[in-house]
């Protein structure tokens, strides 16, 4: 449970809509300021937010936090709590009532039953849950750990299996399956468990390192000081190092845990969150918040510092609305505290990976990037148009921005070279998404983090993680589609760190596989909402444009991706146009421009006034077998003969006999007329039964007695 905290300080981020700021949570909370409340407790196994009275339980289902959440009570008796869960499948609360034993009830039955630690020299640190096929249920205790299953028929525990080590704190998330266990006189040794659907995996012994104070005083790392997050699939753990003031970064393999660089701190108090595989630190004594984007090798934030914004809330208002009448301000009264205005306030507790629960006041926050903000304050066009194709969370919206770049960098003239490179990326991102099956909806992995556990007034090991909101993108260059947390984990365990980061995410312990919209921009995309917007605007700079959309067929041919059709056919439209017929011939002999009957139809209309290009445009109808279209424009230009020797030779047998006999009688060549008839009678069965037969012997009769009257 979270301790009392001292008075909320007051916040320095404006609500208001012009507030500079990449980070935002949304007015109003989930109010869980429930009446007799001893505190609130996070279960991060099952997404709920846990409020205890002197006897029951309330919980609140935030899998997806509203302001109207779901909510359910159960009565848990009188005695102290120092830490509480449910069951993965939510049919039995486990309630640890002292350093000694833990109490469970069955919330169907109301049977209960208590296990407690086989000896007084040891406690328990913790307990948690989990979907591992040989247990059902961890203990952490001081002397290791303790893995049950439960055995409902029987109302007990049994013993799977006890693992021998030191334990002075731990660190558990419950999406990355993931244990810590915090060891030695500095709390900085670890060992590590992952308890997936495949089993046990233990991690190799490693220390996390620390500055030092002097020569005779060494640092103690806190519980509060470890993070363990997931971003674009791959687990991390944070360390905050307060005397270097620097945040170190771990990335776990199956055997070795490798150092990844670190990144500076400007503030006593930290706290990290993750948004969309995005890392956020917060410099809490600060109130402003960093933005990194681990997947580059740079450690380079993607922003300045910047405080976090409070989006929606009415306070600003407030003073306006008095002069509306008194029901306005019982409303605003009753609806709004002065508290949630508050930014980074003491009474703030940061939940992995986007939650921030006020304890004291009972509210829990979402926080939410702003990627309009984020795209608007960079210049590196095709940096941020990489960063919005790797978001997954707010895909609609981060597809919207990229295309709207692009329309920009088009109508703008801006450098082909640097147009060139955002479409690069655009590509690249599509083509990544169709091999990876995520282009409308695919299995990605899911990037989930949790919190901390400790021991002390903050009892965070309840309070850990919620993971539909997490990073939900995988990595660029892994291809990863598992439904399940064991098949992701499902790796060779002597597979060492070297391969595993040449092989890409073969070594990495990872988490769930999600189903996620992507970001990247179709073929089709590109030319609805780019190409065929600017046309218009760009007619009378039909050059640039055509130097743009070159360089766009240039990059999907790279990465094999296929160009909308209707994007050749305005090509071949803004050549002919711009009376660039030679440079159109190349475009089709060389097959820049895809053949299509689309395109063929486009050389047709445009080559009114240029044979040469009426030629190409009925050559490409021939060598796409469109024998029917071929043998139409063949009449429609007055050659009916060879269309009748073309149809023959590949029995086109879908046009009507009418067109090629009426183009004949137009000719008013009685010859040309009976060699039509002739055709149809010799090589169609049943002509000669026809109406279209009596008719146009009629006629030839007619042009051939007129012959002989002449």
């Amino acid at each position: 449970m979270f301790g009392a905290t001292s008075k909320s300080q007051p916040g320095v981020a404006s609500s208001g809509s012009g507030a500079l700021s990449h980070v935002y949570i949304q007015h109003p909370p989930l109010r869980c300021n429930t009446p007799g409340s001893r505190g609130l407790y996070y279960d991060d196994g099952n997404k709920l937010l846990l409020s205890l009275t002197s006897d029951q339980v309330l919980a609140w289902d935030i899998a997806q936090p509203t302001s109207h959440n779901a909510l359910s009570a159960d009565s848990i008796g009188e005695g102290p709590v120092l830490s509480i869960r449910f069951s993965l499948d939510r049919k039995v609360i486990g309630i640890q009532r002292s350093n000694h034993e833990i109490q469970f009830i069955n919330r169907e039955s109301r049977e209960t039953f208590t296990q407690r630690c086989r000896s007084d020299a040891e406690c328990i640190v913790g307990f948690f849950w989990t979907d591992c096929r040989t247990c059902d249920l961890i203990f952490i205790k001081t002397s290791g750990l303790d893995l049950y299953s439960y055995v409902p028929e029987l109302k007990a525990l049994r013993l799977v299996e006890t693992k021998k080590l030191s334990v002075s704190w731990y660190v558990y998330t419950h999406e990355s399956r993931m244990v810590l266990l915090a060891s030695g006189m500095q709390c900085k040794t670890f060992t590590g468990f992952q308890f997936s659907f495949a089993g046990v995996v233990r991690l190799p012994r490693f220390e996390m390192g620390m500055a030092k104070y002097e020569a005779n005083k060494k640092p103690v790392l806190a519980v509060e000081d470890v993070h363990i997050v997931t971003i674009y699939g791959r687990i991390y753990s944070l360390q905050v190092d307060r005397v270097a003031m620097l945040l170190h970064l771990y990335r776990f393999y199956r055997d070795a845990v490798v150092q990844q660089g670190s990144v500076p701190i400007y503030s006593s108090r930290i706290a990290v969150s993750v948004i969309d595989n995005v890392l956020l630190v917060h410099q809490v004594d600060a109130k402003v918040v960093i933005l990194y984007d681990v997947y580059s090798d740079s450690r380079a934030p993607i922003s300045a510092p910047l405080p976090l914004r409070l989006k929606g809330y009415p306070k600003a208002n407030a003073s306006s609305s008095r002069t509306g009448g008194k029901d306005m301000i019982h409303m605003e009264t009753n609806e709004v505290s002065d508290h949630e205005g508050n930014i980074y306030g003491d009474a703030w507790v940061f939940l992995n990976p986007d939650l921030i629960c006020d304890n004291v006041h009972g509210h829990l926050w979402r926080i939410h990037l702003d990627l309009e903000a984020i795209a608007a304050s960079s210049s590196e066009v095709s940096s941020v148009l990489e960063f919005l194709q790797r978001r997954k969370l707010e895909s609609i919206q981060a597809r919207q921005l990229s295309l709207a770049i692009m329309r920009t960098l088009i109508l703008e003239r801006r450098p082909i070279p640097m147009v060139s490179r955002a479409i690069d990326v655009l590509v690249a991102s599509y083509s990544h998404s169709i091999k990876t099956g995520s282009s409308l909806q695919g299995s990605m992995i899911r990037a989930e983090i949790g919190g901390h556990g400790e021991n002390g007034s903050i009892n965070r090991d309840t309070w850990s993680t919620v993971n539909n909101r997490s990073s939900t993108c995988s990595d660029p260059g892994e291809d990863l589609n598992n439904d399940l947390p064991s098949e992701v984990s499902g790796v060779d365990v002597e597979q060492s760190a070297l391969q595993s980061q040449t092989l890409g995410n073969g070594g990495n312990l990872t988490d769930i596989s999600g189903s996620q919209v992507s970001a990247a921009i179709s073929s089709e995309e590109m030319y609805i909402s780019v190409f065929a917007l600017v046309e218009e605007e760009m007619a009378s700079e039909p050059v640039y444009l055509l130097a743009i959309i070159t360089e766009y067929f240039r990059s999907a041919a790279s990465e094999k991706v296929r160009v909308n059709p209707n994007l050749n056919v305005m090509t071949v439209q803004l050549l002919a146009c711009s009376e660039r017929y030679a440079e159109l011939g190349l475009f089709i002999v060389n097959k820049i421009v895809e053949p299509s009957k689309e395109v063929a139809l486009q050389l047709l209309e445009s080559g009114r006034q240029h044979c040469e290009t009426r030629k190409l445009g009925m050559d490409m109808l021939r060598q796409l077998s469109l024998h029917h279209d071929y043998v139409l424009m063949l009449v429609q230009d007055g050659y009916y003969l060879e269309a009748l020797r073309y149809a023959r030779k590949n029995k086109v047998n879908t046009i009507r006999p009418s067109l090629f006999l009426e183009a004949a009688f137009a000719s008013n060549d009685s010859q040309h007329l009976a060699a039509v008839l002739r055709f149809f009678s010799d090589f169609l069965p049943g002509f000669k039964n026809t109406s279209d037969h009596s008719t146009y012997c009629h006629y030839l009769n007619e042009m051939n007695s007129s012959y002989i009257a002449a």
